[in-house]
């Protein structure tokens, strides 16, 4: 895996952001794609990506993903990127060049991109999703009373309006969020948020426990229990999700490709 993201200048986010699935994954020869450069222009203090001056996008890298997609045989691709605040379209046309490659060289491949918020400028959103993505993922990351503190320069309900937005654009498109836990949030703001992500009609969410990357940033406050999380699955099924997955390493890609294969009579199954 290391020789051939190597040989295609190609970025994941399993290894900026430091995944406890990388080994797990890169066995089963899957990885999630981190286009536009691995420097991002905002610093959320969860986040491991490396945040300053970024380079401009590279136009081989469409290819280049498509390319890994080919050589690993994926049947679901997935994609996402650092923010890229210093561009005029925040990275959109490069995720709706990287769709287009890895359809036209990989038939039959879902592809899902995981996307930053894009300033919430809706005509960007709308030039990914006229690339029609299977899912097309943004996630809130922590409940809204905390997000102004663990995530600056995003905003919740932003946020939460790009979903609603994807949703009426393109309503064939799955979409998805994910929660970290452990930050200091509540059982009700966690209720709180699972309710708002299907106010705007939400379909898919993950549950994973935070873990600091380094020291430097923002401490952990609860390692939750498995039983906790079995809990937090029921309270989100409940809520009206299609599709829950909810574990202590549990992160927003993790075997998402098997989240598409579990649909049965239009019915998901959570992890």
């Amino acid at each position: 895996m290391r020789t051939m993201l190597d040989r295609l200048h190609l970025n994941t986010i399993c290894q900026n952001a430091g995944c406890p699935n990388l080994g797990e994954c890169w066995a089963a020869r899957t990885a999630t794609f981190l286009i536009l450069g691995h420097i991002c222009t905002r610093n959320c203090g969860f986040c491991k990506v490396t945040s300053g001056r970024p380079v401009p996008p590279d136009p081989k890298e469409p290819e280049q993903v498509a390319e890994a997609v080919r050589e690993l045989g994926l049947k679901h691709a997935v994609i996402t990127s650092v923010s890229r605040d210093d561009l005029p379209d925040g990275g959109a046309g490069q995720f709706a060049a990287t769709i287009r490659a890895v359809k036209r060289h990989c038939p039959g491949c879902t592809v899902e991109v995981l996307i930053p918020d894009f300033g919430g400028r809706k005509e960007d959103l709308a030039v990914v999703l006229a690339e029609a993505p299977d899912v097309l993922a943004h996630n809130l990351e922590t409940v809204a009373r905390l997000h102004a503190r663990i995530r600056p320069g995003y905003n919740y309900r932003r946020s939460l309006e790009l979903l609603r937005r994807a949703k009426e654009m393109a309503p064939q498109v799955f979409t998805k969020s994910s929660l970290m836990v452990g930050l200091g949030e509540s059982e009700e703001d966690l209720v709180g948020a699972f309710a708002d992500l299907r106010q705007v009609d939400c379909d898919f969410l993950t549950i994973g426990q935070y873990l600091p990357p380094t020291r430097q940033h923002v401490p952990v406050s609860e390692y939750v229990t498995p039983e906790k999380f079995a809990l937090y699955k029921e309270r989100a099924l409940a809520a009206g999700f299609r599709f829950v997955a909810s574990g202590p390493l549990v992160r927003s890609s993790y075997k998402a490709g098997e989240a598409l294969q579990t649909m049965v009579g239009g019915i998901w199954h959570g992890i």
